[in-house]
């Protein structure tokens, strides 16, 4: 039998092994002493600080929000600064659904294997037949109505007919009205599968679509026997598999945005995210099989891991750009854009949105790279405005 997902059955993260061996906090298993975790591969120097950060205090480590409280206050000295936020979020939290990704490539998440195409045909059911008691007519178009107000039709005319037609007991009126009725449902219904197929077409290359298949597969058998209140029902059911699987290839989509953004920023600041790519990769990879849960657990604490090599780094950073923020604003140019960015790294952070933190610092790395120049001798971008000189 193959090892389990990480997280399914694995001894719980950041403890020892059962042989004194260490535990790999990112998927729980056994490593040898010294050594790399043998599946996800993250490095044995990481083990004690990704423990650390993912224990519980959830990594909202007061120190780094502290630090950037504090270079936030020295470049706001005009203003009374905002109070450091406290973390409301730790690392290992679920990721907000739609972080800003402005300007970044969204992350790739591998393929599952292809699924077989659905055939798009629908047999159309037999129009109903004749019907010899004024009972059997409207009872059938009282179930047409029933599910007109479900797929949201609009049949107010056909019951001013309806109406009409049961005061005076007109049989053959009522026959025409149902025909009628039938024809507006079975279009309706089948309008409605076509456009959930071309849902879950758009899907499949990215998620395992099994269980929407399986119930796209009976609406188009009920609606063949004209079964128009089962295949109503199970179209339900097909939209709210849809609507999850979603959600959950968005989240995913996040996660590994989100490590490949921090990964991608470890080496712009000249490290090296190596020590702990490993988990980021094993999370795609559970990804593809479909083990959603045990995926999202392993891609989080591979945030959490490259957070550790980002943090120092990018810290040291901010306070290189908070100096040249504060020469330019002693010679007498506007900071308060980079400012009001320094504030969104902050809170971003308390959030855990390492996304929108990274964004944030890179527009204020892109800041003082445009006003870059030798103290005592800066200049104003193009279109920079300079603050009118203090009385």
């Amino acid at each position: 039998m193959g090892p389990s997902p990480a997280g399914e059955g694995a001894p719980p993260h950041g403890t020892p092994g059962a042989r004194g061996m260490a535990s790999c906090p990112v998927c729980g298993i056994e490593a040898p002493d010294g050594g790399a975790c043998p599946r996800c591969h993250l490095a044995a120097e990481l083990f004690a600080p990704v423990r650390e950060a993912a224990g519980p205090r959830g990594g909202s480590d007061p120190a780094y929000l502290r630090t950037i409280g504090e270079l936030l206050a020295s470049v706001d000295l005009e203003k009374t600064p905002p109070p450091v936020p406290a973390a409301t979020k730790g690392l290992l939290s679920r990721p907000d659904p739609r972080p800003e990704l402005a300007g970044i490539e969204p992350a790739s998440l591998p393929s599952p294997e292809p699924a077989p195409p659905l055939d798009p045909r629908v047999d159309l059911p037999l129009a109903p037949t004749s019907m010899t008691e004024l009972a059997d007519a409207q009872r059938r178009i009282r179930e047409y109505f029933e599910i007109g107000r479900r797929l949201d039709l609009d049949f107010a005319d056909f019951g001013s007919r309806a109406s009409a037609a049961a005061v005076a007991a007109d049989l053959d009126s009522l026959e025409v009205l149902a025909r009628e009725m039938f024809v507006h449902v079975t279009s309706a219904v089948v309008e409605e599968y076509e456009s959930l197929l071309a849902h879950r077409n758009e899907l499949a290359p990215l998620v395992a679509t099994h269980s929407a298949d399986v119930e796209l597969a009976a609406v188009r058998r009920a609606i063949g026997v004209g079964d128009f209140a089962g295949a109503v029902r199970r179209l339900n059911l097909v939209r709210d598999a849809l609507g999850q699987l979603e959600q959950e290839w968005e989240v995913g989509r996040i996660l590994v945005t989100e490590g490949e953004l921090m990964a991608s920023t470890i080496r712009e600041l000249g490290g090296d995210p190596g020590p702990a790519a490993g988990p980021l990769e094993e999370g795609r990879k559970l990804f593809a099989e479909g083990h959603r849960v045990a995926s999202e657990q392993v891609l989080a604490r591979a945030a959490v891991a490259l957070w550790t090599l980002l943090q120092p780094r990018l810290l040291a950073d901010l306070r290189r750009i908070r100096d040249r923020m504060v020469e330019v604003r002693d010679a007498g140019l506007d900071i308060e854009p980079a400012v009001q960015d320094l504030r969104t790294v902050s809170r971003d952070l308390s959030k855990r949105n390492l996304v929108g933190a990274i964004v944030a610092y890179r527009r204020l790395r892109a800041f003082a790279e445009r006003v870059a120049g030798p103290p005592g001798n800066v200049s104003a971008p193009a279109g920079e405005v300079r603050s009118a000189p203090q009385v």
